[in-house]
C-alpha cells in the first residue's frame, strides 16, 4: 500500500520588480499598481515553499530526496532570481508582468520537469509575511 506524503522545501530570495502594463497609460498603471509601479522599481524578500506530493518510495523512504529538490531549486530558480531585477534580468519576465502570481507560475513551470510526472507540485510564494500566492498547476 503506497503512502502519499507532501514534502516541502523552503527557500528565500530577494528581488526587485516593477508592476507595469506597457499597453496602458502612465495614469492607468499608477492607478492600478500604485507604489508598485515605481519606475525605479522596488524589492521584496520572498519566501518560497516548494511542495512535492507523491507516494513514498519503499526502498528509500523518500517521496523525493530533499537534497535533490534543494539543488534543483538553487540551480534553476534561486541562482537566476536572487538579487536580480526580475523585469530586466530574468528572461521569463521579458513580456510577463512580475506579479507574485506570475512569479509563482513561472517557478512552477521551471520546476515541473524535475518532478516525477505522477507527483503533484505546488508553489507557495510569500511576497510579505502577510501576503502570499499559491499555484498548483
Amino acid at each position: 500500500m503506497s503512502r502519499i506524503v507532501s514534502v516541502t522545501r523552503v527557500a528565500h530570495f530577494n528581488a526587485a520588480h516593477r508592476l507595469h502594463n506597457p499597453d496602458w497609460s502612465a495614469e492607468k498603471n499608477a492607478e492600478v499598481f500604485g507604489l508598485c509601479n515605481n519606475p525605479s522599481f522596488h524589492g521584496h524578500n520572498y519566501e518560497l515553499h516548494l511542495t512535492v506530493r507523491g507516494a513514498v518510495d519503499e526502498g528509500t523512504g523518500y517521496v523525493m530526496d530533499m537534497k535533490e529538490i534543494k539543488d534543483i531549486l538553487e540551480a534553476e530558480v534561486l541562482s537566476k532570481f536572487d538579487h536580480r531585477n526580475l523585469n530586466l534580468d530574468v528572461p521569463a519576465f521579458k513580456n510577463v508582468n512580475p506579479t507574485a502570481e506570475n512569479i509563482a507560475v513561472i517557478i512552477w513551470d521551471i520546476m515541473r520537469p524535475f518532478v516525477p510526472a505522477d507527483f503533484e507540485l505546488s508553489v507557495k510564494l510569500y511576497e510579505t509575511p502577510r501576503n502570499y500566492v499559491e499555484f498548483n498547476g
